[in-house]
């Protein structure tokens, strides 16, 4: 028989494997799925349901087809009936044998038919039924109570266990009504209720030696199910007091950093009996009834529990340990005491951060507000040790953003980078719990900021100031610009050009400058007479993108050299040359002007300062010659000896460090009185409006020509008029004329006139420091007069 069911499993099997490797060769995939459920212990028999229906599958054409269904199990649960597509149970279906305490409990099938191959999924639910009853480790049970036992005394059993799950598993216990003994029962963790047997009054061997007791184990189902054991308590008469703890449960928390041997607590129990039935030894018991492993050792004759190891709070936070202290009488007694050891956190974890994210390069353009960084915080310690905060440096352009779970944190801008300022951050990342001492722990996190084109090119000065002498050489650089850029890189490159933009003939038409260096050279020598100031704009740009520039206003002066010579005004011949006759009358005294020279250069300053000297003249004590004006007096009175004509060579200089020069020639002819009254008179006739009494006499003169007499009083008269006219109207007709002609130029900056003038300054004048010695600056006079007379 048995050799005939292993060939039948063995070709089972085969059938299986054959089926199968059929079905991965031609089958398409699974079509549909159903699903059912049933109850264990059912009937053999017992249909589940119609699978061909279910599937849709023609009833009349299941027997060609071939319908069956495959466990893929060695147990045949189900079967298919071939004809009208049943499911059936074939075998015995015990749910607790197949799941134990696994639910759902669920069974896999697959519906096979062929012409076409086709496989279905069947999955089939097992529901429990409470067909099993709770059960004791033993029929029988004996314990023995000391006749002495005090009313209350407490006796843990062996509890009952129920296969079933949910309500059919075990809910309740029931002793039988007697007189000395009551139930209680306690929940004590996977082992679930636990019954005891509590003493309800004093009992007497002499007058009863044993108890026969029934405690039933109910369950919940319907209808319930229950188990019984049979319970013997036998009164014994020797050791009849059991040890008794002096606390029904011990409690004590110990830090978890304490060290391997620290001192718990002592487990004290008391036996009241007398000799060794009073001795009492302490050991350490699991839930299992077998020696604990815990981290704890128990000194067996004190109960002393000392710590045995080292202990986690993070593997493990409460120890529940029973401690069994039984007496050394013949027949031992015992009880288990209660100890329950509660570990303390201690601050012993320092906090962990992660970096999950990292932005390394940030742009300093890059708005507040931006991620650099994300990152874990982690701490393994609990409660306030557990708790992490995080900070960086408070002068760091950075803050922390903590999720709402304080967690997790970001590292953001809280304003905006400046490459020029910092070029690169090490943001120092601080975590620290709040345990007491905190714990901390740091991560550096190295931020680039990458440059942006965010600076202008910055001049050195502003504006700027050059001198400038005239007759430079062309072509050859006569000053230089400088500007910075605080950027780096391509955005630090700087290039120079002229500002062309001007509309109209402007200074940079002849000035050309170097790109590289800003160096500025000029086109055309410079003339000061021509030229005397110009200002232009030179712009610096960078190589960013986009780029970025600034200007400049350049101010130049070109200083006067001395390159023109002295240009005689007066006199001058018709034929151009430096020469004039003067003539004077003979009776002269000494001090009259016989005339004045005037000269101009056209240079500025000491180089247009002229002086006049004599440089010939016939005789030296008869005329002077002012250095400073250029007047020519008479130095005494005329003699009877002296030449009727003389000739006086005057030499005009300037004051220049190569002076230049210039001659007049001024020839004197010295006439008798009556001859220089009427060349007065044929003067004065055709001179200006200048002297009104002479052209009123002059008039009346013509008039009265009848009368000779009349004519010489008006003769006489026009020659008195003339004595006491200045002769110096008739030789130089400039009156206001004091000297030297000179150069000037007016220009205003502000509210002061500046003025570039020869050696004959104005009164109230103030030579300006730096100036070259050349210019004035002169109160303004702005709404009184618009001129300055020198």
């Amino acid at each position: 028989m048995a050799i005939t069911d292993i060939k039948g499993q063995w070709l089972d099997v085969w059938i299986y494997f054959c089926l199968a490797l059929l079905i991965v060769t031609n089958l398409k995939g699974i079509s549909a799925q159903i699903r059912y459920s049933i109850q264990e212990e059912v009937k053999l028999g017992t249909a589940v349901g119609n699978v061909a229906k279910d599937l849709g599958l023609d009833v009349g054409r299941l027997t060609d087809r071939n319908l069956r269904v495959i466990s893929g199990t060695k147990q045949d649960l189900f079967k298919v009936n071939p004809r009208d597509g049943v499911l059936l149970v074939n075998e015995r279906i015990d749910r607790e044998e197949l799941c134990v305490k696994t639910a759902p409990c669920i069974t896999n099938l697959k519906a096979v038919v062929e012409n076409p191959l086709e496989m279905h999924q069947i999955i089939v639910e097992i529901l429990d039924v409470n067909d099993n009853s709770p059960r004791f480790p033993e029929e029988n049970y004996t314990l023995e109570v000391l006749e002495s036992a005090i009313v209350g005394s407490r006796f843990q059993m062996e509890g009952a266990h129920d296969l079933d799950a949910g309500l059919n598993s075990l809910q309740s216990y029931k002793l039988n009504h007697n007189q000395y003994f009551r139930l209680e029962t306690d929940e004590f963790g996977e082992d679930g209720k636990v019954p005891f047997l509590i003493l309800q009054r004093p009992l007497d061997r002499e007058h009863l030696a044993q108890h026969w007791l029934l405690l039933t184990a109910n369950d919940g189902g319907k209808p319930s199910k229950s188990g019984t054991i049979n319970i013997t308590v036998i009164v014994s008469d020797v050791n009849d007091n059991s040890p008794k703890c002096d606390k029904q449960k011990y409690t004590i928390t110990i830090k978890e950093n304490a060290p391997a041997g620290t001192f718990l607590l002592t487990v004290n129990a008391s036996d009241s009996d007398e000799g060794m039935n009073s001795l009492i030894e302490y050991s350490l018991r699991s839930k299992l009834r077998k020696l604990s492993s815990e981290p704890f050792d128990l000194n067996r004759s004190t109960g002393t529990l000392t710590l045995k190891e080292g202990l986690d709070y993070e593997e493990k936070q409460v120890y529940e340990i029973k401690v069994l202290a039984a007496d050394k009488g013949a027949v031992s007694l015992s009880t288990h005491c209660n100890v329950v050891v509660r570990v303390e956190d201690v601050n012993d974890n320092k906090p962990e951060i992660d970096i999950t994210s990292l932005s390394s390069r940030i742009s300093e353009d890059a708005p507040p507000g931006t991620v650099v960084a994300l990152m874990d915080v982690t701490d393994l310690d609990s409660g306030v040790n557990g708790q992490v905060v995080c900070s960086v440096p408070g002068h760091l352009p950075f803050d922390l953003n903590p999720s709402p779970d304080g967690q997790s944190y970001s590292l953001v801008t809280k304003d905006y980078l400046d490459k020029e300022t910092m070029h690169i951050y090490n943001i120092t990342i601080l975590a620290k719990d709040l345990g007491s001492p905190a714990l901390s722990s740091t991560k550096v996190v190295q931020v680039d900021v990458l440059d942006v084109n965010d600076n202008s090119p910055l001049f050195t000065e502003s504006p700027y100031t050059f001198y400038v002498p005239e007759n430079n050489k062309a072509g050859i650089s006569i000053f230089s610009v400088s500007a910075g850029d605080a950027d780096e890189g391509e955005n630090a490159a700087v290039t120079y050009s002229l500002d062309r933009k001007i509309p109209g003939p402007t200074a940079t038409s002849f000035l050309n400058i170097n790109e590289a260096d800003g160096t500025i050279s000029a086109l055309k020598s410079f003339d000061f007479e021509t030229l005397k100031t110009f200002q232009f704009q030179v712009v610096a740009t960078d190589s960013g993108t986009p780029s970025l520039s600034s200007n400049v206003t350049v101010n130049v002066f070109i200083l006067d050299q001395n390159d023109n010579a002295p240009v005689i005004l007066y006199p001058v011949s018709s034929n151009g040359s430096a020469e004039g006759v003067e003539e004077i009358p003979r009776n002269v005294n000494a001090g009259h002007l016989v005339t004045k020279v005037r000269a101009y250069d056209a240079d500025i300053g000491y180089n247009g300062w002229l002086l006049f000297s004599l440089q010939d003249v016939t005789d030296h004590s008869l005329f002077g010659l002012d250095r400073y004006t250029g007047q020519i007096r008479t130095l005494r009175s005329f003699t009877e000896t002296d030449e009727a004509e003389h000739k006086l060579v005057i030499l005009v200089k300037d004051n220049g460090n190569v002076s230049l020069s210039a001659t007049a020639t001024v020839l004197v002819k010295v006439v008798e009185p009556k001859e220089a009254f009427a060349a007065s008179d044929v003067k004065s006739a055709t001179n200006d409006e200048e002297e009104n009494n002479v052209t009123f006499y002059l008039m009346i003169t013509l008039g009265s020509v009848s009368t000779l007499f009349l004519i010489s009083i008006i003769g006489l008269i026009a020659m008195q008029c003339s004595k006491t006219t200045d002769y110096t109207s008739k030789y130089l007709q400039e009156t206001n004329y004091d000297g030297t002609l000179c150069h000037s130029i007016q220009y205003r900056s502000g509210d002061k006139r500046y003025m570039l003038v020869g050696p004959r300054m104005s009164i109230g004048s103030t030579i300006v420091p730096g100036s070259h010695a050349n210019t004035l600056v002169l109160p303004d006079r702005r709404g009184t007069s618009g001129e300055v007379r020198l």
